[in-house]
């Protein structure tokens, strides 16, 4: 009786031993769902593993402040098939065409002769006016309108004849003519009327307004409304003479 009992202690120690080891490899055994190391999470957030395309912007501007060049490129990383744009953009710079002649500028603190002096379209009525005596006048007090000829219009001239006004035993004649551009009061072009005006010569000029365009003699106003300190100038491109006063013939 003893002899059984001790038997079945025994056997009932071996079942506890052997559902122990059982339990505790239970435990320790890993389970179906974390068979798979964890990928880093720089990995994960990608979700892939193939290389990454970047591009790099670069931005340079000219020491010009009319352009600006803008350059993406690829870098050595880039997927294939990536290919290099390059935008260029260049705004456009305004430009004016004055033709052969520099348009006077309006200056209310010069003189008509500093005014003409200052631009180089107007050296021969600069010289003209100085070599008829007529620039401490138009360098006065006054008011003044001018019809400046510009260079091109004396060139216009007979060959040799502006030489020969030039010359101081000419002076008389030269100023006659010069005279004939200049009216004794101050006329802007809005109040140029058609019909005759008196000079400062002695001799009337015949003024015509049409299509908004005033022309004297005939010679049209391309550059009305120069306003000076002593009149206004408006520029013609045409020597105009006085009646029965021919400009002298070259010799």
């Amino acid at each position: 009786m003893n002899s059984m009992t001790q038997t079945t202690k025994k056997f009932l120690t071996l079942l506890a031993t052997v559902s122990s080891v059982a339990v505790l490899a239970a435990c320790g055994q890993p389970s179906a769902t974390n068979t798979t190391p964890e990928q880093p999470a720089t990995e994960q957030a990608a979700g892939t593993s193939e290389p990454a395309t970047s591009t790099t912007t670069a931005t340079t501007v000219s020491p010009s402040p009319a352009s600006e060049t803008t350059a993406t490129t690829a870098s050595p990383s880039a997927a294939p098939g990536t290919t290099a744009s390059t935008a260029t953009t260049t705004p456009a710079v305004a430009s004016e065409n004055t033709g052969t002649d520099a348009a006077l500028v309006s200056n209310e603190s010069e003189t008509v002769v500093q005014i003409a002096s200052s631009n180089p379209s107007f050296s021969t009525f600069t010289k003209a006016v100085e070599a008829a005596g007529l620039t401490e006048t138009l360098s006065g007090a006054g008011n003044y309108t001018v019809f400046a000829p510009t260079d091109e219009a004396f060139a216009a001239l007979p060959a040799g004849t502006l030489e020969e006004l030039m010359k101081p035993e000419n002076k008389e004649k030269l100023a006659k003519i010069l005279q004939y551009h200049i009216l004794p009061n101050k006329v802007a072009s809005a109040e140029i009327k058609s019909g005759e005006a008196t000079t400062v010569e002695g001799d009337p000029v015949n003024l015509e307004v049409a299509e908004g365009k005033v022309t004297v003699n005939g010679a049209e106003v391309v550059q009305p409304d120069i306003n000076a300190s002593n009149g206004v100038i408006h520029v013609i491109k045409v020597v105009i003479l006085p009646p029965e006063t021919p400009a002298p013939k070259a010799q």
